[in-house]
């Protein structure tokens, strides 16, 4: 489903506002770079930007009908003056710049108007990126090129300081959750990916890894356990959590994820279900909230973050984790 200029605004601010300024006082850049994240919407936007330079009743100056016989066929991909580039295997080669090249030699077949959008212009062979640069070293008055990239490191200086570069910001959690839904993600599986990392591609590929699926369940038992005795949290390390969480990247996110658990119990006793992450743990997690305060709370999530930092400090993950163990049952009602 194509999204609003309205909807994008609310993802990416800074880019809508420069792009409206541009439109509605006629200054448009002949050539942009939009660099960000996966899913920050650089595509979105540039196909957006592309309506609004060629909608015959544009709103408010930039703002695209979406009605109109432009705009229709730029979203079902057939404008005859709107050309999407993308690599042909793992890169764009210069003899697809060099076609580009010779389109838009000729005139418009609707107008005098012609968009060009290079998708991962990073991924541009040598060969094809100095053809590109020879385009944009001599812009038509009429043309505009959007480039998207997510290594803006990987282009060359050169055409950098030919395209004006507009920053799409990572996504807040709340938006990288609509995002991933968007993606075919479940609305219960998102919030916990959303906040675990910031990267929209890294959480996506979590979303299909065995392996991450089974660290929550772990993580989920081992809070079980801790309500009971020290042996038996001790005793289900050793059974789950230790080969399970094998490397140090893997025992980071085994704390992250049990910081999430204890902050969504917060959130609960704070009255902030909405917030809460571990969606398909809901109802037991509200009554695990109902055992403890928020003092404890604090405390064990602060014990947390200190376990984080010794990992990082190098210390020994197994004597670490024994020792967060302990710590988290401090002062808790074990039977």
């Amino acid at each position: 489903m194509t999204r609003t200029w309205e909807q994008l605004e609310q993802t990416q601010p800074i880019v809508l506002k420069m792009l409206k300024n541009s439109l509605k006082k006629e200054r448009l850049a002949h050539a942009y770079l939009f660099e960000g994240m996966k899913g920050t919407g650089k595509r979105e936007i540039s196909l957006v930007l592309t309506k609004s330079i060629l909608c015959e009743n544009s709103i408010k100056g930039y703002v695209p009908c979406e009605t109109c016989s432009n705009c229709k066929r730029i979203n079902n991909g057939n404008h005859p003056d709107v050309h999407l580039l993308e690599p042909d295997g793992l890169s764009i080669k210069k003899h697809q710049i060099q076609s580009l090249q010779e389109e838009f030699s000729k005139t418009g077949v609707e107008s005098n108007q012609k968009v060009y959008i290079l998708v991962h212009a990073d991924k541009m062979t040598t060969n094809a990126a100095n053809s590109l640069l020879k385009f944009l070293e001599e812009p038509n008055a009429e043309t505009t090129a959007i480039l998207l990239t997510e290594q803006i490191q990987q282009i060359l200086p050169t055409i950098l300081s030919r395209c004006q570069t507009l920053s799409f910001k990572p996504l807040s959690p709340n938006e990288m959750a609509k995002e991933l839904v968007r993606n075919g993600i479940k609305p219960n599986e998102a919030p916990l990916l959303a906040q675990i990392t910031n990267s929209f591609e890294e959480a996506l590929t979590l979303s299909t890894d065995e392996w991450f699926v089974q660290a929550q369940k772990i993580v989920v038992k081992l809070y079980e356990v801790l309500n009971r005795t020290p042996l038996e949290a001790l005793v289900a390390l050793q059974r789950d959590w230790f080969s399970h969480f094998k490397e140090k990247d893997q025992f980071d996110r085994g704390l992250d994820l049990l910081l999430l658990l204890y902050k969504d119990l917060l959130y609960i006793q704070l009255g902030k279900h909405d917030q809460i992450v571990y969606v398909g743990e809901k109802e037991r997690l509200e009554a695990y909230a109902l055992r403890t305060s928020n003092r404890r709370l604090t405390e064990q999530m602060t014990a947390i973050f200190e376990a984080k930092r010794k990992l990082q400090g190098n210390m020994n993950p197994q004597l670490l984790m024994e020792q967060l163990v302990l710590k988290l049952q401090e002062g808790s009602s074990v039977v």
